[in-house]
Formats: C-alpha cells, sequence, structure tokens
C-alpha cells in the first residue's frame, strides 16, 4: 500500500464533494459517523471497501457502510484519505449482521466490526516522526538540546524520518514520549501515522528446468559432461527430476530437504543456467482434492429423519434435529451437506468447541476432500485472512468451525447446521459483542434465504419450546446407530461412603473396580470433573483461613504442576503460602479435588494404565487438543481425565465406562438453568459410553440421589425434564417465556457501583418496575478490583416492548454517565445471558 503523504490530503478539501460515506471503525461510538468521499475516489468507492479515515488526529481504517448524495445537515464531514482494496473485503449481509446485532445485542458496530475482521486485514496505525526542514534549531549549538533529544534530532537530520520502534532503539529508555513531545514542540519534527498492511501473502520458491534444457537429448549430454566435473550437482540434479515427474513441480526447501544437498550445489544449477527459481505465492493451507465422495448409507431411521428435515425445512426455515446420543446425526448432516452443495449453494457447520472441529474435519475431509475448510480462533492471523478470502469468492464450499466462523463472507450460504445447539459455548462472554452464535446464525441465515438445521441430544429450552409452538419444525432421531442400546446409569450414594475426616470422596470403591474391570476388558475409561488444578483451595487447618486473590473475591486454586496458586477470574498467580497470614501456623491443607488431582490418583490406584488429562491447562496449543484426541481414539491411553471438553459430542467407540465423579458440583449452582445444564451435561457426558457395542456403563457419584433430574437422566428423558422445568419457569418469568436483560455495574468503590446501580432502577422503575429485580451482588462480586452490582430485566416476549425498554436503557445509561460521580462506573448490558 502506497505512504499517504500530506499534500494528498490537503488537495481533497478542494475536491468538489457530491458524496458521503457512512463508516464504520473499530471503535465504541453511538453511530456511525460520516466522510465525504473526494471526487478523485468516487469511481472507485464501493460498500464494503476498506478506506483510510482521520478521527481526532488518529488515522483509522474502516469499512464502508453506506453511500449516499445526501449531505449531513448539522456539520460538514471531513473527507476521506485514501481507499485500499480494490473490491470489498466484505458483502452486504454481513454489515446487514452486524446492524442487527449491534441493534439487538446492545452494542456498537465498531465492537462487531473489531470481533468479526481477521486481525491481518486490520489495519494497524504507527506513528512516524517526520523531519521538519524550517527548523530554526541549529543542532550543533550543545545548550539547545538535551542529550536525548539531541540524538533523536541528529538521525532525523540524517534519515528524514524515524519509526516509534527505531526511537526507542535510539534511547534504550522507558519512556521516549517526553523526549518527542519537546522535539514537537521546538517544531525539530512533527509526527506522521501511517496505516500499515499486517498481511502478508505466504511466497515459495519454485524450481524449473530453463528452456535450453528441456530437450532429453540436451539433458543427456549434461550429465555426461556434468559426472566428472560436478558429481554432486548432477545428483541433485537427478532428484529434481524424479521429484518433478512424482510431483509436478518442485519447492527449494522441499528439494534440498529430500536430496539432501546444499544451497551451493542448487546455486550452482542456477548460475549455470540448468534450472531456474521463480518465487510464487502459495496458500498456507494444506490443498486436498475437491472430490466428494459418501460412501455410506443411511439406517432406516436416519432416512426418515432425513427426508422428515427436508420436508420441515420446505415449510420453516428453521428445523430442530433432537437425535439421542450416538444416533448418528452426523451422518445426516453429511447428506445434508452433499445435497446443498450438488445445488451450488456453500454451507457453514458450526460445532461449539474447537475441541471438536479437529475431530470432525478428519470425518468430514475424508467424504467432502478440499471443499470443506475449518475455522476457529487458533489459527494464525494469516491463515484466517487465506480462508476468508477463499470463502467471500466461493472457493471453499464448506466450513467447520466454531461460533467466530458465523462472520465469513459467504458468497452463496445455503445452509447452517448448528451442532450441540444448546451448548453454552455458542454465547460470547466477553468482549462486546456479547451474540449467542445459534440466534446470530438464524437471522445471517434469512438475509440469504437459506435454511438452518439446529442439532442436540439435549436441545436448549428455548429451542425445544420454538420448535413445539410451531416457530421450528422439530424431528425426533430416537434410537442409536444399529440400534445399540442407551448406556445403563448407576447412582453412588457417597453419603453411604462417608470418610472419617468428612473430606469429599473422589473415587469411590464401585467406581474403582468398575475402572478394573473395564481395563481388565482392553476397554476405555473416561473419568469427568468439572474443575481443574489440584485442588480448588488450601485451608489453614487451624483456623480455617482461605489464600483468596487480592484482585478478586475468590479462593486460589492449587496446580501442582506450576507450584502455583492461581485465580481463574483473572489469571494471577500467587507462590504456593506455608504460613497462615491469619494465625501464623504452617498446618494447611487441600479441599476438594480437580482434574490434575484426580489424575495423580488415577494413576496411583492403576500404575499400568496410561493415564491423561484433557483441560484448559493441558491443551493450550494449536494442536494440542487434536493429538491427545488421537492418541485416545488409537487406544494408546486407557484413561482420559477431563473437564467438560472431554464430553462434547467427541466419538470414541472403545470407551464403555463414564464416570462423573462430583455430581453434586453439577447439579448444586446458583442459577435458574442449573436443572437444564445438568441434565445436558451428564446426558451428553453418559452419551460417550458404549457407541459402538451397547455395552455403556455410567456411574454418577452424587450425595443426594433422590434429586428429580437424575431420575430423567438414568431414565433419558429429555421431555419429562422439560415438562418438570416449564413449570417452574412459566411462574418466574424467565426463558423460555419472557427475555431477559442482565445490567452490570463495575467500580473500584462498591458503594459507587451500587449508587448507579440504584439510579437506574429509580429511571427504569416509571415504566419496568414489575420486570426489574435487584439490584444485587453475584457471587463473586469483586473481579479484576472491579465490585459487581447487577439489575436483572425479566421482560414479556413483546418486540415493542423490548424496543423501547432497549432504547430507555441507553438514555438511562447516558445519564448516569453523564453525572461525573459516575463517569467510570463501567456498565455491562447482556441480552440473553447465558
Amino acid at each position: 500500500m502506497s505512504e499517504l503523504n500530506p499534500t494528498t490530503l490537503f488537495s481533497s478539501h478542494s475536491d468538489k464533494v457530491t458524496h458521503y460515506a457512512e463508516v464504520i471503525i473499530p471503535l465504541l461510538l453511538p453511530i456511525t459517523y460520516t466522510w465525504a468521499i473526494p471526487i478523485h475516489l468516487a469511481s472507485v468507492m464501493q460498500i464494503g471497501l476498506r478506506v483510510e479515515v482521520e478521527l481526532r488526529n488518529k488515522k483509522y481504517a474502516g469499512i464502508v457502510k453506506l453511500i449516499t448524495d445526501q449531505k449531513p445537515k448539522a456539520f460538514t464531514p471531513k473527507p476521506l484519505l485514501n481507499v485500499l482494496d480494490e473490491e470489498p473485503v466484505v458483502h452486504v449481509f454481513q454489515l446487514k449482521l452486524w446492524h442487527w446485532m449491534a441493534t439487538y445485542y446492545m452494542c456498537s458496530e465498531g465492537e462487531v466490526m473489531q470481533a468479526a475482521i481477521p486481525a491481518n486485514l486490520k489495519l494497524s496505525s504507527e506513528s512516524i516522526l517526520i523531519w521538519n526542514e524550517e527548523t530554526n534549531y541549529d543542532l550543533n549549538d550543545g545548550s539547545a538540546l538535551t542529550d536525548h533529544e539531541f540524538l533523536v534530532a541528529q538521525a532525523l537530520e540524517i534519515k528524514k524520518e524515524l519509526r516509534m520502534t527505531e526511537v526507542n532503539q535510539l534511547l534504550d529508555i522507558g519512556n521516549v514520549y517526553p523526549v518527542i513531545k519537546k522535539l514537537i514542540d521546538k517544531q525539530i519534527c512533527f509526527v506522521w501515522e501511517e496505516l500499515r498492511e499486517k498481511f502478508t501473502p505466504k511466497t515459495e520458491t519454485f524450481l524449473a528446468l530453463t528452456p535450453a534444457y528441456q530437450d532429453e537429448s540436451k539433458l543427456s549430454g549434461l550429465f555426461n559432461e556434468g559426472k566428472q566435473a560436478a558429481p554432486k550437482q548432477m545428483e541433485l540434479l537427478l532428484s529434481f527430476l524424479h521429484f518433478m515427474k512424482k510431483d509436478g513441480e518442485v519447492t527449494r526447501a522441499a528439494l534440498l530437504k529430500k536430496a539432501n544437498a546444499s544451497a551451493a550445489q542448487l546455486k550452482g544449477l542456477i548460475d549455470k543456467g540448468i534450472l531456474i527459481a521463480e518465487k510464487r505465492a502459495t496458500d498456507r493451507l494444506k490443498r486436498l482434492p475437491l472430490d466428494v465422495s459418501l460412501q455410506f448409507d443411511l439406517s432406516p431411521a436416519q432416512q426418515n429423519a432425513f427426508d422428515a428435515i427436508n420436508q420441515a425445512l420446505l415449510q420453516k426455515p428453521v428445523c430442530l434435529l433432537h437425535g439421542v446420543t450416538a444416533s448418528g446425526k452426523t451422518l445426516v448432516y453429511m447428506k445434508l451437506i452433499e445435497q446443498w452443495m450438488n445445488l451450488g449453494k456453500q454451507v457453514l457447520y458450526m460445532l461449539p468447541e474447537i475441541a471438536l472441529t479437529a475431530q470432525m474435519i478428519r470425518r468430514l475431509q475424508q467424504h467432502f476432500g478440499g471443499n470443506i475448510a475449518i475455522y476457529h480462533s487458533k489459527f494464525n492471523p494469516n491463515e484466517r485472512v487465506e480462508i476468508w478470502n477463499k470463502v467471500k469468492t466461493g472457493q471453499i464450499r464448506v466450513v467447520l468451525g466454531a461460533r467466530s466462523s458465523l462472520f465469513l463472507p459467504f458468497m452463496n450460504l445455503g445452509l447452517i447446521v448448528v451442532d450441540e445447539e444448546h451448548d453454552g459455548s455458542y454465547k460470547q462472554q466477553d468482549p462486546a459483542p456479547r451474540y449467542h452464535a445459534r440466534d446470530a446464525a438464524i437471522y445471517y441465515a434469512s438475509l440469504y434465504d437459506a435454511k438452518v438445521l439446529l442439532g442436540s441430544a439435549t436441545p436448549a429450552l428455548e429451542s425445544y419450546y420454538n420448535a413445539l409452538q410451531g416457530k421450528y419444525g422439530l424431528v425426533n432421531l430416537t434410537e442409536r446407530y444399529g440400534n445399540v442400546a442407551m448406556p445403563t446409569i448407576e447412582l453412588i450414594d457417597l453419603k453411604l461412603l462417608a470418610t472419617k475426616d468428612k473430606t469429599k470422596i473422589a473415587l469411590s470403591p464401585q467406581m474403582l473396580a468398575a475402572i478394573e474391570q473395564t481395563l481388565a476388558a482392553k476397554k476405555q475409561v473416561i473419568l469427568f470433573q468439572n474443575r481443574r488444578g489440584y485442588s480448588p483451595y488450601m485451608l489453614c487447618n487451624n483456623c480455617g483461613w482461605i489464600p483468596q486473590c487480592q484482585h478478586c473475591n475468590v479462593s486460589l486454586t492449587y496446580h501442582k504442576s506450576k507450584n502455583k496458586l492461581t485465580c481463574h477470574y483473572c489469571a494471577t498467580t500467587y507462590p504456593v503460602l506455608h504460613t497462615c497470614a491469619a494465625c501464623g501456623s504452617h498446618n494447611f491443607i487441600h479441599k476438594n479435588f480437580g482434574t490434575e488431582k484426580l489424575e495423580e490418583m488415577v494413576a496411583g490406584h492403576f500404575p499400568n494404565a496410561r493415564v491423561a488429562r484433557m483441560d484448559y491447562d493441558t491443551v493450550k496449543g494449536k494442536n494440542d487438543q487434536d493429538n491427545l484426541i488421537k492418541l485416545f481414539e488409537q487406544q494408546r491411553i486407557d484413561i482420559l481425565v477431563g473437564t467438560q471438553m472431554v464430553v462434547k459430542g467427541l466419538d470414541f467407540e472403545h470407551v464403555t465406562l463414564v464416570g462423573i465423579i462430583d455430581g453434586d458440583g453439577i447439579l448444586h449452582f446458583a442459577d435458574f438453568r442449573v436443572n437444564e445444564r445438568a441434565f445436558q451435561l451428564m446426558e451428553q457426558v453418559s452419551g460417550r459410553a458404549g457407541r459402538k457395542d451397547g455395552k455403556g456403563h455410567v456411574l454418577i457419584q452424587v450425595s443426594n440421589v433422590k434429586h428429580p433430574v437424575l431420575a430423567f437422566v438414568q431414565q433419558h428423558q429429555y421431555p419429562l425434564l422439560y415438562q418438570y422445568e416449564t413449570e417452574g419457569r412459566r411462574g418466574y418469568q424467565y426463558p423460555p417465556f419472557n427475555r431477559i436483560i442482565l445490567l452490570t455495574f463495575k467500580h473500584k468503590d462498591s458503594y459507587v457501583a451500587e449508587e448507579a446501580a440504584l439510579q437506574m432502577m429509580t429511571g427504569l422503575s416509571a415504566y419496568y418496575k414489575p420486570y426489574l429485580n435487584g439490584p444485587s451482588q453475584p457471587p463473586v462480586d469483586r473481579i479484576r478490583n472491579q465490585y459487581l452490582w447487577e439489575i436483572l430485566l425479566k421482560l414479556p416476549k413483546d418486540a415493542a416492548t423490548i424496543q423501547h425498554c432497549k432504547q430507555t436503557l441507553l438514555h438511562q445509561i447516558a445519564a448516569i454517565q453523564s453525572d461525573k460521580r459516575y463517569r467510570n462506573v463501567g456498565i455491562v448490558i447482556d441480552v440473553d445471558p447465558v
């Protein structure tokens, strides 16, 4: 991209302006701002292009949202500085999605843009110091400048411009900005900002024979002459010809590696005019053949479901597939994907977790080859841009991805499959936009007149309610693939196994016996514990003091492998304490257990078993999850201990035992969705057992064996859970009967945050008093030194009421933050919180 100079900027002021552009820039702004389109840029201007604009003396790369000939009445817009693309980077439908998200989830379009665009399509702004040719300062006068100022000024006089990184290297001091400010004040230099493109295409050096040696007789003569003079070069040339015949093209790096040759030998062949080297742009992503081959037949039950889904989608834009675990929903999805591909459409297949995409992509590539690509946040920025561009041009027909894949610029979208649609991971928490990918997918599909298939063994109550109300189609798949039986579920009553010191039992005798029996049968075990770390907290055995995070009101988790105490809210780590801060004793004990301790205990009980752990601490790398899943699939791991990521939709055919170690921790949680989530989690965990031979066994360790949710899980009866839950939620005005909006007030002073929340309550009470709850503090009432107060709105499902409430909220927030007492209060709006 060419660098902008000041003459271009000022000459645009004299251009006659006839059109104006609304531009989205990646900032939290109440509206999209308007800039004038200079006449010399008018012919190339399009919606969806990136343009360079200036706001408050800083440059931004924004996206053109709207082009109009209507000049704003209240002000005269500044001119756009530059157009950065030859063709749009986003489609119009994406801009409509951004606008809908900003409106529905009450954030700015700039925040949506920040989340949607790959990092390397965002230009970075870098300040550059420019030498002022008209300066009156004499650099030979030592008294005029300090040593640091003189160094920078002298370098500027020689180079004429310096980047901030170069100034930092030159001075080697902590803060260079005071020095720069003095130089600007003395008019020795001025600051210029340049927008730099961050995406760089990958290039490789390809080798080919020069035209002179493409004749076989000349090649033969060359070998006869060269055997004596340069035998190593001739060996390398032979290798080149072999790989050329085998692969069709040869890269420099591949040839040197495969032929075990040196760069000097290759240079000799190039210098003699035998080979030529050419740099070419290449894909970062592995290319596969574009074949589509679905060599399997659906079972009668799956075929019936497939036909019913097609029938439902003829009448409604959304269909819910409620299929029990291991019913083969993925095979049905594949047939649907093939059907839409044959119609020339693109398909988006969404999964809630990156771990699931790793296993699924291997299955789908066997059938769809290079037509399918995977997209999620663990790809590097350049890889994400390449996928983005190929989706935009239609080269990629099918995308498998987590929630961020929803933002891709599809050219001709026909179908979106949202697998495990109940999963909370589809909801973005922080930062804004706090969108739910399932609900946003339904809106996005409507723009293309595309269809949406939601799939789950344990649907979200809202989705099932919509299906029963006739808003969505509903298809049930009630039998496992191959008529395999559902796993048996047994409860282990921990009250009957109380220990002398009343500590929680991690592995009951029944659990240990079942694991031993499973290992003897050469089968695999999954043990589920929804807490990572070694122990959730340490306790002084003398006075009961518990170490807490200095920045959050929460206990610290002990991680044995790091020998650190860690806060799971702000990620701050602390050294392990040996002396009690309250009584001075050295008598600490570890309470409860996480996955790390469970892994250690299992390995102790079964020393000959191969034990592994899957949680956030063990699978941070791009391929760590996939590598661990492969090892488990290949039966190179006998027992897998893990958190939720081991149970979400993964398919392991040799697992016959699943153990839920702490059922109480799942059932007793302060949330209105606790029963729904507990059922979903337990049913999904149990679904990993006996997927091939139907001999699955699930053990749940729990203290309250009479909890009603456990009975529904044992019977695998989702409809009973739905009936039980909806009876209670209707009376308490919770979803699916009402819409909820959660307001969180954050401030370093709890009293100030509470006062701001009370101000909001007063402002909303005139219209919405029956729907207001709070203000109250959440269970963890301080995170990152910010105290939290919450207000919950339970609104009727009436579009006009909800829209009016959102407008009122924005007015109230503006009024509160205009008061200097509450200017620093952070107010977070979460629409449809999960």
